[in-house]
């Protein structure tokens, strides 16, 4: 990856938008690991991707995101400008206006049930606009909307080498459930990453959702693994219910929120104990709500 520094976003903003130039250039904390962002004054932010990988996202952003704002009650990541590559940066980069709030947490929210059915509303909101000629799921996004059978090597791997800590037997279950399905619809929008990362919150409410950049059409189940990942279980029940997803699509839906949490386990269980008992909590909340259904059924 590539070191971006304040010095660096500075000398770009100085070369291909000396108008902003006066501004000042701080880091935004914390920062994502496809972009880097950095404050440009008080109303803009400058976005970098950090490797090749994430380069395509720019244009998409710029091609997509301006007509989505214009049909979403909620703010949205809004692009000002488009920054090209330099001598000292080999990609493309943007502007964007700031948007205020503060990133989503248990302990900013004012009624967990209600930001659920909110979160609900806009996703099933962002669905409803007209994805024709919109990017499918593929590379650019990491499949996000596409089946879930691209990641199947990837999981089962993590729940072999896992399974001395792990119910390999029931994981397998959870998993071989979320691949008995398909999305056979029309393509709808997926934002791809919602998390608490990506939603701003002000006065207990969601106020904006923001990086859009694994934005596509397709499946929309994965755009719920939060129900995994941040929910209890009443929030878990309003959220699916605001969804007005069927069994097989929430049974998806629970499959990328368990492949996500199995690699980053994998990736990280003898380097990070904090990540990793991030991991191992959603992997057992996914596990018990399993159970719980199974029981109830």
């Amino acid at each position: 990856m590539i070191h971006i520094t304040v010095d660096l976003v500075r000398r770009l903003v100085e070369e291909q938008f000396p108008q902003w130039s006066h501004l000042e250039i701080k880091p935004v904390h914390p920062n994502g690991h496809d972009n880097r962002t950095f404050h440009l004054g008080d109303k803009m932010s400058v976005r970098l991707p950090s490797a090749v990988s994430y380069v395509s996202q720019v244009e998409k952003e710029h091609t997509w995101l301006p007509r989505l704002n214009k049909a979403l009650s909620l703010p949205i990541s809004n692009p000002l400008a488009l920054g090209h590559s330099s001598d000292e940066y080999p990609w493309a980069w943007s502007i964007y206006e700031w948007l205020e709030g503060e990133t989503l947490s248990h302990n900013n929210i004012n009624d967990i049930n209600g930001f659920a059915k909110d979160l609900g509303d806009f996703l099933i909101e962002l669905q409803s606009v007209d994805a024709t000629y919109g990017p499918l799921a593929g590379a650019h996004n990491f499949y996000r909307g596409g089946s879930l059978s691209v990641y199947d090597d990837e999981t089962r791997s993590a729940i072999e080498h896992n399974k001395d800590v792990l119910d390999a037997q029931l994981l397998n279950e959870i998993w071989e459930l979320s691949l008995a399905s398909t999305w056979d619809s029309k393509p709808v929008w997926v934002h791809g990453d919602v998390a608490p990362g990506n939603i701003l919150v002000n006065n207990g409410k969601i106020c904006a959702v923001i990086d859009f950049g694994i934005l596509g059409v397709g499946d929309p189940a994965c755009d719920a693994a939060m129900g995994w990942t941040f929910f209890d279980q009443s929030s878990r029940a309003v959220f699916k219910e605001a969804l007005l997803m069927n069994e097989e699509t929430w049974n998806r839906a629970r499959g990328w929120a368990l492949w996500k949490a199995l690699i980053t386990y994998e990736g990280n269980r003898r380097t990070d104990q904090v990540v990793t008992d991030e991991a191992l909590y959603v992997i057992h909340t996914i596990m018990d709500d399993y159970l719980i259904e199974q029981n109830l059924s």
